[in-house]
């Protein structure tokens, strides 16, 4: 592998011009500028990223911290995440931490060896060591989602507890009034917001008094889950004619229970899940959904923590982006 001296001498330079080439540090005539290009493509030399950093301070890279990239919503904010940062001019590294505090914590110091220019944060349960090493950081940070306790950071979120009011909106004007809730575990902010909204609704619509228990059924945001939470609401002798779905995995795990239960959906069964991952569109029906800007969530984040990485000072700001209902065909009106 060719070094930096090896360039100079082959250039006819001196090492110090190379790096100010290299790093823009210094005006350099157009000439050497050409000539030193040249060698470096044709040497193939590849200066040295960790070099580089300890001189500008900067490494161009991003950290993104995720619960869970296996989940297709985190995966499709991370595609729009990477392609953010790529067009402002930045890698990033990526790490999954499948929701576990310990796990979180230990990837937030690897990130912060690695000297990482920023951090955008997709946090999710209760993680008070996580909390805690934040809260001693130096890097800029953009939270997605949620907005951690104690931590003073930009947060771009979409309308959580708005969703799951506009999702049970949308099957009480088709003309439900049984209307049940299949959701992630109770203990996550996710959860406890949109069931918030999924509550509301059914309040403002006089419908509170059907909320017995057995109507808001808890399990994992797994398509298994949400298998399982369907066999058991529809295994009760008094069936409900809509469910809102907190997740579109967990409401494509329920279109396969209900085929099993020999539910007709949305026959005799509406359906709306939420997130509008790209496998909703495909679903046997295609599934209605509250759909996340994700798009929209992921350049924001980018474009303020590139600001930050910037030396920007403007206010800390929280931005809720509005999320939309996309009606396909698992919603109908009860016969």
């Amino acid at each position: 592998m060719a070094t930096m001296k090896q360039v100079a001498e082959r250039a006819g330079v001196s090492i110090s011009t190379v790096s100010h080439v290299i790093n823009n540090t210094r005006v350099v005539s157009d000439d050497v500028r050409r000539r030193v290009l040249g060698i470096i493509d044709e040497m193939r030399y590849i200066p040295s990223a960790v070099a580089r950093s300890l001189k500008n301070d900067k490494t161009n890279t991003i950290g993104v911290l995720v619960p869970n990239s296996s989940n297709p919503y985190f995966a499709e904010l991370i595609r729009w995440i990477e392609d953010a940062a790529f067009q402002l001019g930045y890698n990033i590294i990526l790490c999954n931490a499948h929701g576990g505090a310990q796990k979180q914590a230990a990837y937030l110091r690897l990130l912060m060896e690695k000297r990482i220019d920023g951090l955008v944060l997709v946090a999710s349960g209760a993680d008070d060591e996580q909390d805690l090493l934040l809260g001693h950081e130096t890097v800029p940070i953009v939270q997605l989602e949620r907005a951690l306790p104690g931590l003073h950071a930009d947060l771009v979120q979409a309308g959580q507890e708005e969703g799951g009011y506009a999702a049970t909106r949308h099957l009480i004007e088709l003309g439900h009034r049984d209307i049940a809730c299949v959701s992630g575990p109770a203990d996550l902010p996710r959860t406890r917001e949109r069931v918030g909204g999924f509550m509301r609704a059914m309040a403002e619509a006089g419908l509170a008094l059907t909320l017995t228990p057995d109507r808001i059924v808890h399990d994992e945001f797994t398509s298994a889950g949400g298998h399982a939470a369907f066999t058991r609401l529809l295994a009760r002798p008094r069936r409900p004619t809509a469910v809102f779905v907190t997740s579109d995995l967990m409401a494509l795990g329920g279109l396969c229970a209900a085929g099993s239960a020999a539910v007709r959906v949305p026959a005799q069964l509406s359906v709306v899940g939420f997130d509008d991952i790209a496998a909703a569109r495909y679903a046997l029906p295609p599934l209605t959904t509250v759909a996340p800007p994700k798009h929209d969530m992921a350049w924001l984040a980018i474009e303020l923590l590139a600001d930050r990485i910037r030396g920007g000072h403007a206010p800390l700001r929280r931005t809720a982006l509005a999320s939309t209902l996309v009606v396909r065909a698992s919603t109908a009106p009860p016969q």
